[in-house]
């Protein structure tokens, strides 16, 4: 067999290998890794790199190292899940480093941690006085996690005593002009409401790039041909405008009819309409 068709398969052959064992090991991003799982991935990459290129080396090599590289992580990964202790040697442990608006200078010399990196990632977090923050944990991934004091915190509904309507995540319902079925299936609509909503925009579905749904029901898309212009979801603000007008024809039927009891009772309704008006309109600007 020629040496570039060898070459060929153990390059396909291991970085498939490398793929499956890197799935079981887990996913994280680059800057979760640890001290041990970065070396790991550096190996088992070093290890496919060399049985790619060197056909000397028989295969069944390159399968044992990466076999024992990935079976020793992947038991310190199940020991580490087990044994706090074991799981800080491996994978170190967060450190403090302000406290009570304090800055904690023994616990930057142990993690090696200088003014310049504490006041750059504070920078980053758009903290530009140390005075502001009230506590801050140095992870074992090189990440600062930053509490502000409560003054220099933003305002949340919950400071302002404010109830807000629930909300839930967006569902994709349409990706690359094709209709999702399972994201409409859980928010409790089906491809007949899609259609009748995108007949409303004036735009067909294959010209949707992408299409969305939110937690009030209202369909957002981005078409292909930037250049069309879409109108606005307006369902809130129709049902505002509906109930609004509602209120007004109990109280003009209030007005016109002469019998007193009918009078009384379309006041009636008209006030408790009101009152929901004045509940709901928060939530449907």
């Amino acid at each position: 067999m020629p040496d570039w068709i060898q070459i060929i398969i153990r390059a396909i052959s291991l970085l498939v290998i490398l793929f499956l064992f890197t799935k079981w090991l887990g996913m994280k991003q680059l800057s979760q890794l640890n001290i041990f799982e970065y070396i790991t991935g550096i190996v088992l990459g070093g290890i496919v790199a060399i049985h790619v290129s060197t056909l000397e080396s028989p295969i069944h090599f390159a399968l044992i190292s990466m076999f024992i590289w990935f079976i020793i992580p992947y038991l310190v990964e199940l020991i580490s899940l087990k044994s706090k202790a074991f799981r800080n040697f491996t994978q170190g442990k967060s450190r403090v480093v302000i406290q009570n608006g304090k800055i904690m200078e023994d616990n930057l010399k142990k993690e090696h941690y200088s003014t310049d990196d504490l006041l750059e990632s504070l920078r980053e977090r758009n903290i530009f006085k140390v005075a502001d923050v009230e506590f801050a944990v140095l992870e074992p991934t090189g990440k600062l996690n930053v509490l502000p004091k409560r003054e220099n915190r933003p305002i949340t509904a919950k400071d302002l005593t404010l109830t807000l309507a629930p909300d839930r995540e967006p569902q994709t319902v349409i990706m690359d002009g094709k209709p999702l079925l399972e994201p409409l299936a859980n928010i409790s609509l089906n491809p007949t409401w899609l259609e009748t909503e995108l007949e409303k925009m004036n735009v067909s579905i294959e010209n949707v790039f992408l299409g969305q749904v939110d937690s009030d029901g209202q369909l957002t898309v981005d078409l292909y041909d930037d250049t069309l212009v879409i109108p606005s979801p307006s369902q809130k603000p129709l049902l505002l405008a509906t109930m609004k007008k509602c209120q007004a024809d109990l109280e003009l039927f209030a007005l016109a009819t002469d019998n007193e009891m009918t009078k009384q009772m379309y006041q009636r309704n008209s006030e408790k309409l009101q009152k929901a008006i004045d509940h709901i309109s928060p939530y449907l600007r």
